[in-house]
């Protein structure tokens, strides 16, 4: 196969006892995994950062180690900054500054920032060169000649466009080879694809990271009482399989897949991973390294 699709994995401060003992598999049994993927980057942030958006995480996780922790295996940390309800008075925040200049450095393995904020953008690219951008899926852009200007804008290295445009075939097919090694898609939402308040549901989250007073927003979405099921995801329209990956989207040009899960525990980033890495014959084998390790909490 030609092409490699290359993952953006969920968690890395929340996850990260996890990630410790799940990257040493995936370096040392690689026989495990697809040779046709590779783990480009985890993304994730500390607990009480105003900069935070999308999710909210829960851990607080020496930065220090974590960051270590991934450039000893070049894995890529991508800070998820994605409020979208910054001003110009929250750039200043003492802990959101003190990340970014930690994660930015010159190895092999850059750092980015997954953002949403216009704001924030602009500053970071200022201040921090050296972190790549991501331009955030908060920003739910559903509309193709959007995300087009989007994707055409230089300050982003990757864009994730809504995931109701996952299977748009006919309009992924004009996009020019280098374009669509801009385009991360989101695999696995397991929102409904009817969603009209998605936009809402992550301002919520931008309030919460900023203090400000609750919205009073809540899903109304079908089965939301439920919360995220992979089963539910793998019946959504917009869900995009292994298969898919394989024979539609790398045979296309494209490379980025990200898989969401923070806030669901390590146990279903474990399914995500033999899902989507693992070679079915040796599912066991790494749900064994990492179940039978007594010392990390998989609930």
């Amino acid at each position: 196969m030609k092409e490699r699709a290359n993952y953006h994995l969920p968690g890395m401060f929340e996850f990260y006892e996890f990630y410790r003992r799940f990257l040493p598999l995936f370096r040392t049994h690689r026989e495990y995994f697809y040779d046709w993927c590779e783990i480009a980057s985890i993304y994730g942030a500390p607990s009480d950062c105003i900069w935070g958006g999308g999710r909210v995480e829960n851990s607080e996780q020496d930065p220090q180690m974590v960051l270590a922790l991934l450039q000893e295996y070049g894995v890529s940390a991508c800070l998820t900054f994605s409020n979208s309800l910054l001003t110009e008075a929250h750039l200043s925040d003492k802990r959101c500054n003190a990340l970014c200049e930690l994660f930015q450095n010159d190895g092999e393995t850059p750092n980015g920032v997954i953002v949403h904020s216009e704001i924030l953008t602009k500053y970071l690219k200022e201040q921090y060169p050296k972190l790549y951008l991501v331009s955030s899926t908060t920003k739910v852009i559903t509309d193709f000649m959007d995300l087009v200007k989007e994707v055409n804008r230089d300050e982003f290295r990757y864009v994730v466009p809504d995931f109701r445009l996952n299977h748009a075939m006919e309009k992924w097919t004009t996009m020019t080879s280098s374009k669509k090694k801009k385009i991360e898609f989101l695999c696995n939402e397991c929102c409904s694809v009817g969603c009209r308040n998605r936009k809402a549901c992550y301002e919520e989250v931008s309030r919460k990271s900023l203090g400000l007073p609750d919205s009073n927003h809540r899903c109304d979405a079908p089965d939301s009482q439920y919360g995220y099921r992979f089963s539910s995801a793998k019946r959504s329209p917009a869900f995009i399989s292994i298969e898919d990956i394989q024979n539609i989207y790398l045979p296309m040009g494209f490379t980025e897949f990200k898989i969401e899960g923070r806030g669901l525990g390590s146990a279903m980033i474990l399914e995500f991973i033999l899902y989507y890495l693992t070679k079915p014959e040796y599912q066991l084998d790494v749900r064994e390294e990492i179940y039978l390790d007594n010392m990390l909490d998989l609930f």
